[in-house]
């Protein structure tokens, strides 16, 4: 134990006074040699001035105030070590909601971004397709008082077709509109349509790996509870390339 070792252990007692008048007067000449002692003297001054200092009712016990301020300082450096850890986890949790809040936004916008994008993309084939159709196919359909019909834009060099159907009423629950290629080897099924008189219905197709060259198509209005491989219910249109 060094000499500066007795004045580090002794600050708490010559802040609140309970040092003997020889040692008060030692460290008092220790003070100003002594910056460390200076400003750490200081700091408990300032930590303890929120303990009441008047006279009390009867005399402590030798050490009894040395043991208080003590006790009374490492209860607050224990609340504080804590305090500490607890509020930066919580400013840890605060900071990774934020995170999860901003990536389920960025998730959302890439999400709506991809959506747009399969939509436009969809748009752009759509035309290309009707650009570049070498044959355009259409018939007028009547239907339950209601007069629609459907348009094939044929493209001969990608073998992809267009179709839109318009102006038919809504199926019945137990029936479907049914659309078929006509092809050498007899009729394919293609996609099924569901129409809404008050919007056309589009589809893109490529051409069916069964059947052999294609010759036309054909719309139907097919049992929904009977599935056939070849039409059974009313034909709507039949169109020959």
């Amino acid at each position: 134990m060094n000499p500066h070792d007795w004045f580090v252990e002794h600050r708490v007692a010559f802040v609140v006074r309970n040092l003997e008048a020889a040692e008060e007067k030692s460290f008092q000449q220790h003070l100003p040699v002594c910056a460390e002692c200076r400003e750490e003297t200081t700091r408990l001054a300032r930590e303890l001035a929120w303990l009441p200092m008047g006279a009390e009712p009867a005399t402590p016990r030798p050490g009894f105030k040395r043991q208080l301020i003590e006790r009374a300082l490492h209860g607050r450096r224990r609340r504080w070590q804590w305090m500490v850890p607890a509020l930066a986890a919580a400013g840890v949790l605060l900071a990774l909601a934020v995170v999860a809040q901003e990536r389920g936004r960025a998730g959302r916008l890439l999400a709506e971004k991809t959506s747009l994008q399969n939509q436009l993309d969809a748009i752009r084939d759509t035309l290309v397709i009707i650009r570049n159709a070498n044959r355009v196919l259409q018939a007028d359909i009547r239907m339950d008082g209601h007069d629609g019909g459907i348009t094939i834009f044929a493209d001969e060099r990608t073998h992809r077709w267009n179709v839109v159907v318009h102006g038919l009423p809504a199926a019945q629950s137990n029936q479907v509109y049914q659309f078929w290629f006509i092809t050498a080897g007899g009729m394919v099924r293609g996609a099924q349509l569901h129409l809404d008189e008050t919007r056309p219905a589009f589809l893109t197709m490529g051409m069916p790996a069964e059947g052999g060259a294609v010759m036309g198509a054909a719309l139907t209005l097919e049992p929904m509870d009977r599935p056939s491989s070849q039409p059974q219910g009313k034909q709507l249109a039949h169109l020959m390339l």
